[in-house]
């Protein structure tokens, strides 16, 4: 992963596209509240696979403890508590997969499925009735996807549909923030993360505050109706990654 880090720093036609992608996607969280990791992480795996799942996590760590930091008043600490334990789980099994994989094609193959995922729970709307059940189970989908791309609401937002988003908003940072540093913490004990990942997440942390500030500028010129081309550009990428994985 140094390596990597040294190969982006050295390479300035690829920092350009990957500040881009990172800024367009902290718009796009603000504005639809949801797609920075639906975003980001497919089209920065395009640009290298070893971009993610890492390093955008880095960075949904601390959008998420802003958000939560902000509205904790709101966090519902108990159910937080039952979907860390199914993070906890997922992040295992996510972990035992990663020390499975043969190579980094192989990586884009499970990356790109993955994604192609997360894109079909967005647009398939489905609900689950909430119940500690619902959420552990789908806490532990979400720690498997959050862990391999980065991308773990869709599976939660299944659960959390029909809850009032004043309490739903906090409580998902609240679990997200924790999320991420467990999955991180597994990532690095498999040895899928290392010191480059942090300060590939440092030379993106500009460009992602960068974005949050810009938002307000675009407010309301953004909306829902863009949601299904940001989830087009992902299954494509999701696709690219998916046949460079089988290649």
């Amino acid at each position: 992963m140094d390596s990597v880090f040294s190969h982006v720093m050295a390479s300035p036609w690829l920092v350009a596209p990957i500040l881009a992608i990172v800024f367009c996607a902290a718009i796009i969280q603000v504005e639809l509240g949801m797609g920075f990791g639906l975003t980001a992480a497919p089209l920065l795996a395009l640009i290298d696979p070893h971009l993610v799942p890492a390093a955008v996590l880095f960075l949904g760590l601390v959008t998420a403890t802003w958000g939560a930091w902000r509205e904790r008043p709101s966090i519902r600490w108990n159910e937080v508590a039952i979907g860390v334990v199914g993070r906890i789980l997922g992040v295992v099994v996510a972990t035992l997969v990663l020390a499975n994989l043969a190579d980094r094609s192989t990586f884009m193959l499970v990356f790109g499925v993955f994604i192609a995922l997360a894109v079909l729970l967005s647009v398939a709307g489905w609900r689950l009735a909430f119940s500690r059940a619902s959420l552990v189970a789908m806490s532990v989908v979400s720690g498997v996807m959050g862990t391999l791309t980065s991308v773990g609401a869709p599976p939660l937002a299944m659960v959390y549909q029909s809850r009032p988003a004043r309490e739903a908003r906090p409580t998902l940072a609240a679990f997200f923030a924790i999320g991420c540093a467990i999955s991180l913490a597994g990532l690095y004990l498999s040895g899928w993360a290392g010191p480059g990942d942090f300060a590939l997440a440092a030379i993106m942390a500009p460009a992602m505050l960068a974005g949050l500030a810009s938002a307000r500028i675009v407010r309301g010129r953004f909306d829902r109706r863009y949601r299904p081309a940001l989830l087009a550009v992902s299954a494509v990428a999701a696709a690219i990654l998916i046949v460079r994985g089988l290649a």
